[in-house]
């Protein structure tokens, strides 16, 4: 309806000057001023810029405020969006901060607590060490008293096997040991002087 409505008006402004044209059959002067063609030319604008202000301003006036109202609220939210992002970076930052301290942390607890467990372990290496050695130390000396115990009572045997022969008369055996052994021990008491 607009549109027909425009355009019976454009045509009823532009007929009207070309009637006029012709009674006078003069060729139209481009600066003259024409009473009827600027009356129909003011006629037809305020008719086109009513119904553009009735039917077009209103609406294209709602729309661009439509649109800046969401290209704010897209600004507001971007600006939200950006400050929380530059919290959450933060946060982030401060996260892997900590992750690396405790990274840190646990390293140096894990390398004194493997030194110490390696302390340890060489601290029970030298008392095994030790006790092997005492051990080993107590068996050679309770092996050697056994074999001077055993060297004694050979000895003691064959001394008295060699008097035996010797005086070819066989006393007791118990007053031969103790006769040699008195004899042995007199020996080792003067051999430890």
């Amino acid at each position: 309806m607009r549109t027909s409505l425009v355009a019976g008006l454009l045509t009823l402004g532009n007929a009207l000057p070309l009637a006029a044209q012709a009674q006078h059959a003069e060729p139209p002067k481009l600066l003259t001023a024409n009473g009827g063609l600027m009356f129909w030319t003011l006629v037809i604008f305020l008719g086109v810029m009513f119904v553009l202000t009735k039917f077009a301003f209103k609406p294209i006036t709602k729309a661009v405020e439509a649109r800046e109202k969401a290209l704010e609220e897209a600004i507001e939210g971007a600006r939200q969006d950006r400050e929380e992002a530059a919290k959450l970076l933060e946060e982030h930052k401060k996260l892997v901060a900590q992750g690396r301290a405790d990274a840190q942390r646990f390293i140096v607890e894990a390398r004194a607590a493997g030194e110490k467990v390696q302390a340890e372990i060489i601290e029970q290496a030298h008392r095994e060490q030790q006790q092997v050695l005492e051990r080993g130390r107590h068996e050679i000396e309770s092996e050697r008293l056994l074999a001077m115990a055993q060297l004694r009572r050979d000895t003691v045997n064959l001394a008295v096997r060699g008097a035996s022969k010797v005086i070819e008369k066989n006393l007791d055996d118990a007053t031969n040991r103790q006769v040699v052994e008195s004899f042995l021990a007199s020996l080792e008491s003067t051999s430890a002087r």
